[in-house]
């Protein structure tokens, strides 16, 4: 029995000591290697606005954040007074030259119209010098007058006048035709219009500044565009700030002329499509004008021939148009000084469409046919405002009638 009894108890002891020796392996075969992380990375941290489960969505690029190759990074917008919704106004086009002032210009262009006019004056000065007045003379001297464009109306009133002071002065010396024949041209033509530009702006309905606006009309050929140009010019030099308006849309090329004549000196030019609605492209002009806070809106507008009724119905709905947003101050008919009476025809068609303000003569130089001066102020009851001399871009000035005169009798 104690043989047995100690087998039994063996038995057991020898059961435990296995049992001990197989836990102890599975613990260590489940324990961590050198050579592996002994914790696990913690989950990364949800986004604001997502649930704590859910992914982060993936990382996405607009056009906008990819840095083109040589493009440089976007200036950031500092403008941070502006109502919420309200557009930066653009920026100015830098000047590239710097117009020749008014004053300067006029001393230039005087002796130029000098050399170019004498014809007329001196033709008419041989003729009162003539010892004997008799009607032949004074036929020659109608002859003279209408060979130079006056036309007949004021041809007629001035050789008149000009018989009626001749026959009380009696004896006549040279100096005191001159002086005579200077009144009388004068009287013709006029010293007591307004011939400045208007270029004072108006106030809105809601109290607001308005820019002057000006519309410049004419037909194809006389320079319409580049008197628009030019005027931008004269403008500037005179401290105003100009915007244009290429609502010429029907000439090819006639935007991209009035943009380069704007670039040059620091305006603005606002343009359409090609063969589009000049009525639209002088409204936009308009609102650019007034929302740059321009002093001036320059308006060049389509210039077909003026036999053409389309033209003309155009002409008046621009003019409409740019009205709804505010007044026109001026009207500027370009007349190509020598047409004669054909540019006074054209100044009748226009002038019964948009109300013609003022006149501008261009190429008046390398004639002896200035006497339109006084023609078309006779026809349309409007005062010739500025006069062109030349190619130059400074060649253009205001019309002053004695500077006028004076080059005429030298």
């Amino acid at each position: 029995m104690d043989i047995l009894l100690l087998a039994v108890v063996l038995a057991v002891v020898a059961i435990g000591a296995i049992s001990g020796l197989v836990i102890t392996r599975t613990r260590s075969s489940r324990a961590p290697t050198d050579d592996r992380p002994a914790t696990a990375a913690p989950p990364a941290e949800p986004q604001v606005g997502e649930d704590a489960g859910d992914p982060a969505p993936p990382l996405r690029r607009t056009v906008e954040d990819v840095e083109l190759p040589g493009t440089p990074p976007a200036e950031p917008d500092v403008t941070l007074d502006k109502e919420p919704g309200a557009v930066a106004p653009p920026e100015p086009v830098p000047p590239t030259e710097t117009p020749e002032p008014t004053v300067g210009r006029l001393v230039r262009l005087r002796a130029r119209l000098a050399r170019s006019q004498n014809a007329l004056g001196q033709g008419l000065l041989t003729l009162l010098s003539r010892d004997r007045l008799d009607e032949d003379t004074w036929e020659e001297i109608e002859d003279t007058l209408l060979t130079a464009d006056v036309g007949v109306g004021p041809t007629t009133e001035l050789v008149e006048r000009l018989r009626e002071r001749v026959r009380v002065l009696g004896t006549r010396t040279p100096d005191e035709l001159r002086a005579l024949l200077r009144e009388e041209l004068l009287a013709v033509i006029g010293t007591d219009a307004d011939r400045s530009v208007r270029t004072e702006g108006g106030v809105s309905a809601e109290g607001g500044e308005l820019p002057a606006v000006v519309l410049v009309v004419g037909v194809n050929g006389t320079g319409k565009t580049t008197t628009t140009g030019k005027l931008a010019r004269v403008l500037v030099a005179d401290g105003n700030s100009v915007v244009l308006g290429a609502a010429d849309t029907f000439r090819a090329a006639a935007a991209d002329q009035l943009q380069t004549w704007g670039e040059r000196v620091g305006a603005r030019t606002v343009r359409g499509p090609e063969g589009g609605d000049p009525a639209s492209v002088a409204f936009d002009a308009v609102r650019e004008g007034i929302s740059e806070g321009a002093d001036v809106v320059l308006i060049d507008t389509a210039g077909r021939l003026h036999t053409k009724t389309g033209l003309m119905d155009e002409l008046g709905k621009v003019k409409r148009v740019v009205e709804k947003q505010g007044p026109v101050g001026e009207v500027l008919l370009v007349l190509d000084a020598t047409t004669g009476q054909n540019g006074l025809i054209q100044a009748r068609v226009f002038a019964e469409v948009v109300n013609v303000t003022g006149i501008v003569l261009t190429k008046l130089d390398g004639t002896a046919r200035g006497g339109i001066v006084m023609a078309v102020q006779r026809e349309l009851g409007v005062p010739v405002k500025l006069v062109g001399l030349g190619e130059g871009p400074d060649d253009l000035a205001p019309f002053e009638p004695e500077a006028f005169v004076d080059a005429l009798i030298g």
